[in-house]
C-alpha cells in the first residue's frame, strides 16, 4: 500500500506514518519497493513470524516465572 492509502487509517499525519514506516523498514518488519513516483510498503511475513515466535518465547517464560512464584508463595501461605 502507499504512504496515502495507509494514512486514512490512523488519526496522525501522512508524515508521521512515513516515520513510522521508516523505522519498520529498517527492522525489516515491512518492504517498500518503488512504483512509478510512489513507494508501496508490504508486510514482510517472515519478519513477523520470528517476531512472533519471540513473543511466544517471551510470555512463555514470563508465565512459567508467575506460575512458579504463585507455587511458592501458596506453599509458604500452609
Amino acid at each position: 500500500m502507499p504512504v496515502g492509502q495507509l494514512s486514512r487509517d490512523f488519526p496522525i499525519s501522512r508524515p508521521a506514518i512515513s516515520q513510522h514506516l521508516l523505522v519498520l523498514k529498517l527492522a525489516d518488519l515491512v518492504t517498500v519497493r518503488a512504483a512509478g513516483a510512489r513507494r508501496l510498503y508490504a508486510v514482510n511475513p517472515e519478519a513477523f513470524e520470528s517476531l512472533r515466535k519471540y513473543f511466544d518465547r517471551l510470555w512463555a517464560r514470563a508465565l512459567d516465572a508467575f506460575k512458579k512464584r504463585v507455587g511458592e508463595n501458596a506453599k509458604k501461605e500452609r
